[in-house]
């Protein structure tokens, strides 16, 4: 899977709240050049319109519809948080996964991302990871079904 690799993945990463995740998150794809720099006040402007909490400790911030011509090229930041942080769920989020897609192609990633992380054992797996190709691992065989 192209649109993730291993330098896209942070393994205990400490943020102040779902904003400076967000910001983290995606700062991430702008140095990975999938987005300008502007697509992160767009994906902190969606936060504010809805929250992209999905459950389970899975937050998918990813920016506005306004924001596509602000994408580059498709990719994800993985941001993995143990002690969690607020994104105004049931419980903290523990992993943020950021999102930037062009043809299309978001809700598929969004699905499929969703589908990786509905699975316990991934999540929990993804959670207690020690390195990005463990978490790398998770979402390339949950990604190709």
């Amino acid at each position: 899977m192209s649109i993730l690799s291993a330098d896209q993945i942070r393994l205990n990463v400490n943020v102040s709240d779902k904003y400076d995740a967000i910001r983290q998150a995606g700062h991430m794809l702008v140095d990975a050049g999938h987005v300008d720099q502007d697509y992160i006040e767009k994906m902190i402007e969606r936060e504010n319109a809805l929250s992209t909490y999905m459950g389970s400790g899975l937050a998918i911030p990813h920016g506005t519809n306004e924001a596509k011509g602000m994408i580059k090229s498709t990719g994800l930041a993985v941001l993995q948080i143990p002690e969690g942080v607020d994104f105004g769920g049931d419980e903290p989020a523990v992993l943020i996964v950021g999102i930037a897609a062009q043809n299309g192609e978001h809700m598929d990633i969004l699905t499929s991302v969703a589908m990786v992380c509905s699975d316990e054992d991934s999540m929990e797996s993804i959670r207690t990871a020690k390195t990005a190709e463990e978490i790398l691992a998770i979402f390339e065989s949950g990604m190709e079904e």
